[in-house]
């Protein structure tokens, strides 16, 4: 064999390619460089042919010309004589002959560019052959290598000469890996580019999570148990929905195991990666109130249908553990049930409904009993014939009657009363504004009324001034002696008192 055809053989071995497909490649590497050498024979190159024989393992290149009896173009006709000579005289016009065009003539340039050509040739398909295999492996879980780090990516070793590249974006900020070291991945995409590695693998998927549960879970493997939902934070937290096909079976503690060990090796496997595993419903309350785990609803209220909304009601107590750090369970939650959900406190809601009730006493419209939580109508049919007819009456009475009149416990007595405490009080607090804006308003029309007097007396005073000033003049004039009247007042007083005084003295 020889060397062509050794070469041939190790790409094969090596490569996991097609004979055919490398034979293929390697003609038509030869045919191009035939063709930069052989112009004097087709300027086009058209007319060139490589072929490979098996037999020898070699190559053979020929130009094909066509028998004519005069020749008009030499790169493709050849005239009758010429073909005779060459094939016999069994040649006859417009046969086509096959001319041996000597392999020794190709240069050092043209054999370079058949091998680059050749090198190309064979990448693409083992690029193509790569894409082929594992396109369809797309979410599948495999085991590699920790080959080296490129500007924060990891390259993986898959085995047979076969690498993947693992982003930073799609790695675990929890994880920390060495050279040499064993890796599960998830491969997330498959690609054609000719530069870089066409695999690209995941640690951060969700389907990650999937294939690890399948592996470790049988139920999960022989679909008793079904995978509905998995998200993640990645290194942080994760939720996964399962659901079971047979009633016996509990899909939860199926993926739990004993004592934790199935989704303990899980855990182990993700570095510490906590994992709520959530019992799924195809009722979207239930499930969402399932998904919220650690913590404990009160109840969940569908506010929007067509875009998927939810108000969902907590203790004051499970609020913290519902939106969890940073909002982290919530919105775990939020992708795991696909809906919009909002975390909202029942004590926050219990203030509002008081206040709105409020409201309505405050305004003159009733209250029935049976609108406090807790209430039914059975009930308040007992607290009226005991002539306690309205919220107000309710909140009056004590606990111990309550729960002598509707057979209740301590704790309802009490949570029954304080909700009507708390729409007195709202009543009251209502009411309370209202008499502090009409006295607002009064002090306001009283001082309007003030400064308008104010300003009757500032213009009544400006008026004394003028007419004060008109009677100065006279005063000035008397002071001169001109009209000496208050002067002559004065002294008549004096002598009448004189007077006076010496009458009682005769009379004494």
């Amino acid at each position: 064999m020889t060397s062509i055809g050794q070469s041939i053989e190790a790409l094969v071995s090596e490569q996991g390619i097609d004979r055919d497909l490398v034979i293929e490649a390697m003609k038509e590497a030869v045919k191009a460089a035939a063709r930069k050498q052989f112009k004097t024979h087709d300027k086009t190159g058209d007319s060139i042919q490589v072929d490979w024989n098996i037999e020898d393992g070699t190559i053979e290149i020929s130009a094909q010309k066509e028998v004519v009896a005069e020749v008009e173009n030499p790169s493709s006709e050849l005239s009758l004589v010429e073909a005779q000579e060459l094939a016999g005289d069994e040649v006859e016009l417009g046969d086509m002959l096959l001319i041996p065009l000597p392999t020794e003539e190709l240069g050092r340039i043209a054999a370079q560019t058949a091998k680059q050509i050749l090198v190309q040739k064979v990448r693409e398909a083992i690029r193509e052959k790569v894409y082929e295999e594992y396109v369809d492996k797309i979410g599948t879980l495999v085991n590699g290598t920790v080959k080296r780090f490129e500007r924060g990516d990891m390259i993986v070793d898959l085995g047979n000469n076969l690498e993947a590249i693992l982003p930073k974006p799609e790695q675990a900020r929890n994880e920390t890996w060495n050279q040499g070291e064993r890796i599960r991945v998830v491969i997330e995409d498959v690609s054609k580019d000719l530069k870089g590695q066409q695999i690209k693998v995941s640690r951060a998927s969700a389907a990650l999570l999937k294939r690890l549960f399948e592996m470790e879970v049988p139920e999960i493997y022989d679909d008793t148990v079904v995978i509905k939902s998995a998200v993640r934070e990645p290194g942080d937290r994760a939720k996964i929905a399962v659901a079971s096909n047979e009633k016996d079976v509990d899909p939860v503690g199926a993926c739990v195991g004993m004592k934790g060990s199935r989704v303990q090796s899980i855990i182990k496997e993700l570095r510490g990666e906590k994992i709520d595993i959530i019992e799924w419903s195809d009722e979207p309350s239930v499930f969402a109130a399932n998904a919220l785990s650690p913590a404990k609803v009160s109840q969940v209220r569908i506010t929007d249908i067509n875009n998927r909304k939810m108000e969902v009601i907590v203790n004051e107590d499970q609020l913290s553990l519902a939106i969890g750090k940073r909002g982290q369970n919530v919105r775990l939650a939020t992708r795991l049930v696909g809906w919009d959900i909002d975390i909202v406190s029942e004590e926050l809601l219990k203030k509002e409904i008081a206040q709105q009730m409020g409201k309505m006493m405050a305004s003159g419209e009733a209250v029935p009993i049976t609108a406090l939580e807790g209430v039914t109508a059975a009930q308040a049919e007992n607290l009226k014939e005991k002539g306690i007819a309205d919220v107000e009456a309710l909140a009056a009475t004590s606990v111990d009657d309550l729960v002598d009149i509707l057979d209740l416990s301590l704790d309802e007595a009490e949570k029954i009363i304080g909700a009507a405490k708390a729409i007195v009080e709202a009543r009251n607090a209502q009411a309370g504004a209202g008499d502090e804006a009409a006295e607002t308003t009064n002090a306001t029309e009283t001082a309007t009324e003030t400064i308008e007097t104010a300003e009757e007396t500032t213009a009544t005073a400006e008026t004394s001034d003028e007419t004060t000033d008109t009677s100065v003049a006279p005063a000035e004039k008397t002071a001169e002696g001109e009209t000496p009247t208050e002067n002559s007042n004065i002294e008549n007083a004096e002598v009448a008192s004189e007077e006076d005084a010496e009458n009682s003295t005769a009379k004494e």
